[in-house]
């Protein structure tokens, strides 16, 4: 049961709150048993998150992805990995907090993880930049990505974030020169990198840390060249038209899978990923270790010669299935 509905979820919320009145109204010693009537409800309760998410609409995917119950990088590091060491700074300027790298451990096998995060609270979200990775941010994830080849150890990379910090600071020290050596260096290592869009991929933002030879990304989260607001603001300069600018940038999973923009769509609990963590990381652990496997088959050279040609594909006439 969560603590923060959505609109489209409200038939849910009043359904959940109803089977909660009737456990808390039950009373064994005193003969009261609501126990038929509350496994009625939840029977309801099944069909209408059912119904519901699977006829969600871009823009329903769009706040799902960016719910504030979802689980973010720093759940995933405590719940999926272990043994985690923590790489800081760029060695140019600072350390800056919205990106998380080190050495980590899934079930024994060692990975340098590149994680996006966006803070749970107000004082968590500044320190996190709410998400939006600074220059700083990406110079330290390409250092540690050096570190991944030169150890030959896989890299993970985690998707969360509605772009790139856009501010004059950022601008300054070189952000779109960060993004496109990253883009570049990224292209050329010569160890397997997996990268997962865990809810929200916004533009060159996300592709920094997404130059992967396999991409896959939750079942209800987004990724995009631009956010539906800011595509609204530009098309329409009305950015309330979002819903109708998120139906047109095709940005969900099952789009982009079609367009084989990803290789795989990772699926959720029945509600989302903020009803059950534990499951949608299982989920996510066995997707990563599965990709992992068939990457470590193939040789430093040739895999990054097969993932230069993987993105020199995307976008191609013919490629792409409508």
């Amino acid at each position: 049961m969560s603590d923060y509905y959505l609109e489209f979820e409200k038939p849910i919320q009043a359904m959940e709150k109803s089977i909660g009145d009737l456990k808390k109204a039950s009373n064994k010693e005193k003969g009261i048993d609501f126990s038929i009537e509350i496994a009625e409800l939840e029977k309801k309760l099944t069909f209408i998150i059912e119904t519901t998410y699977r006829n969600l609409t871009p823009w329903q995917v769009t706040q799902v992805a960016r719910h504030p119950e979802r689980p973010q990088f720093t759940d995933y590091l405590k719940q999926m990995f272990t043994d985690f060491l923590e790489i800081a700074g760029d060695r140019y300027f600072k350390d800056d907090k919205s990106i998380i790298t080190g050495f980590a451990k899934i079930e024994g096998q060692k990975f340098v993880v590149v994680g996006e995060e966006r803070g749970k609270n107000t004082k968590e979200r500044i320190r996190r930049n709410f998400g939006s990775p600074n220059p700083e941010g990406y110079r330290k994830a390409i250092r540690a990505m050096k570190l991944a080849e030169k150890y030959k150890l896989p890299i993970l990379t985690f998707v969360d974030t509605n772009g790139a910090m856009c501010g004059i600071e950022s601008e300054e020290r070189g952000q779109g020169e960060a993004i496109a050596r990253n883009l570049f260096e990224m292209s050329a290592l010569k160890t397997p990198i997996v990268t997962t869009v865990l809810g929200e991929g916004g533009s060159g933002g996300a592709l920094a840390i997404a130059v992967a030879d396999r991409v896959l990304m939750l079942e209800n989260s987004i990724y995009s060249v631009i956010s539906p607001e800011g595509c609204a603001s530009i098309m329409w300069h009305d950015a309330t038209k979002a819903p109708k600018a998120a139906e047109i940038l095709k940005l969900t999973a099952k789009d982009l899978l079609g367009f084989q923009v990803i290789e795989e769509i990772i699926p959720e609990p029945l509600g989302g990923a903020h009803r059950n963590y534990e499951l949608t990381m299982d989920n996510v652990k066995k997707a990563i270790l599965s990709h992992v496997e068939d990457l470590r088959k193939i040789q430093g050279p040739k895999l990054a010669q097969k993932r230069y040609e993987r993105f020199r594909k995307l976008g191609a006439v013919g490629y792409l299935k409508q």
